[in-house]
């Protein structure tokens, strides 16, 4: 394909950034370049390896001499890094103080200085900030300019490895942010969200999906519902107060406050991902029993009030305890809710919730699975003294598994007893 800059020390594989590698083939599915690495045997053989790296940490590659052009602006800041002071400090589209932010540091979060710009310096008041602009870049891939008034850089080794008092290698047996993660069951923040407002989608919220670190069985665990991973636990590595590595995992964990934390994971496609965790107040075992119970009760509330509802218009609804139903003569709600491949059985339940504000009008919401019909149908029910009220649900709003408005014209069927 050409030949790409290095952008991001690689110690591991002894390469230094700014050095220029040949490139063979780009994947965009596992977000990887495929480039070669000059190696030297005992004998004095050189030899070509192929190695993958993240799109992110090469330059877009180019013909050798273009390359080499564009490595000059590169070079007066190789092997500089620098080390975030403040928590939030943004990183911008420009290099101007009131440009598009587009990234926002931690404190001490470690970014690769990749060259010096011109900019508009900011102003403390009426005098002009010591610094310069720099292009950076980040862990995860993001670039953008960043004013070094609040960055301290520094200068790796000669084998591009960060200075003693940028990493910590040792561990903290009485670190107590550290401490306060292990040998728990850490689960997706939006876990909380969904039960907090009582959306309890049964096919989302599951019990295998946590991160835990299990110091008893030296183990890691991270599993998702597209993350599926184990590895033997090592220790940590403390890189600054509240952010940790985890010994040969592809894992930081920042501790952010007490029961939320922050994973940040690389895949195989080499770019990173943040994800965050929290503990739970409750199990989620009880939780999913609780709403399957919740569901079974709704609905055994609607057949204890009648199991054969009829309607003049819309036909005769015959429900069983089974959770089975039939439904004759419904033509007039052909094909605008059911569609004419529909046969006139299927299976009923309450799977939905209702919101706050639809739960003071409305008793819960009856999903109807028609056979032949691969959509289900949705009805908003009102039970009253002599029959039920349905309100079709098909353009009501929806998310996950809370009904949260009503459709704007709903059709409206009144079923009485038989």
């Amino acid at each position: 394909m050409g030949y790409s800059i290095l952008l991001w020390n690689m110690p591991e594989k002894h390469l230094l950034d700014c050095e220029i590698l040949p490139v063979y083939i780009k994947s965009n599915i596992s977000h990887v370049y495929v480039a070669g690495v000059k190696t030297v045997a005992e004998d004095g053989t050189e030899t070509i390896e192929k190695i993958e790296i993240p799109l992110w940490q090469l330059t877009e590659p180019g013909k050798y001499k273009d390359v080499v052009k564009k490595t000059e602006k590169y070079l007066e800041c190789k092997q500089t890094y620098a080390s975030v002071k403040i928590d939030g400090l943004p990183c911008r589209a420009e290099a101007v103080n009131t440009s598009k932010q587009v990234y926002r540091f931690r404190k001490g979060e470690i970014i690769k200085i990749l060259y010096k710009g011109k900019g508009q310096t900011p102003m403390s008041g009426s005098k002009p900030l010591p610094g310069e602009w720099y292009r950076v870049l980040t862990e995860n891939g993001t670039q953008g300019w960043c004013f070094s008034y609040s960055l301290d850089l520094f200068q790796t080794d000669e084998n591009g490895n960060m200075p003693e008092n940028q990493v910590v290698d040792e561990e903290d047996k009485n670190d107590p942010y550290f401490e306060s993660v292990l040998n728990k069951n850490w689960y997706p923040d939006s876990f909380k969200t969904l039960i907090d407002a009582g959306n309890i989608d049964l096919t989302t919220l599951n019990a295998s999906y946590f991160f835990r670190i299990d110091t008893e069985n030296e183990k890691v665990i991270l599993n998702l519902s597209d993350i599926h991973e184990s590895w033997k636990y090592n220790g940590f590595v403390r890189q600054d107060k509240k952010e940790y590595t985890l010994k040969d995992i592809p894992i930081k964990l920042f501790y952010k406050k007490e029961g939320y934390i922050i994973i940040r994971y690389t895949g195989q496609s080499g770019k990173p991902q943040d994800l965050d965790f929290v503990i739970l107040n409750d199990s989620i075992s009880e939780i999913v029993s609780a709403e399957k119970k919740r569901r079974s009760t709704a609905y055994s509330n609607i057949v204890s009030h009648g199991l054969k509802f009829s309607s003049s218009s819309y036909g005769t609804l015959t429900l069983s305890e089974d959770g089975s139903f039939r439904w004759t003569n419904y033509k007039l709600l052909v094909p605008t809710l059911i569609e004419s491949s529909a046969k006139n059985m299927g299976t009923a339940c309450v799977k939905y919730a209702l919101s706050r504000s639809l739960s003071q009008s409305y008793d819960g919401v009856l999903t109807l699975k028609f056979e032949g019909m691969s959509s289900e149908v949705n009805f908003l029910y009102k039970m009253e003294q002599d029959g039920i009220r349905f309100e079709d649900a098909s353009a009501a709003s929806i998310k996950g598994n809370l009904i949260v408005s009503r459709s704007s014209s709903p059709v409206i069927i009144y079923f009485k007893v038989k």
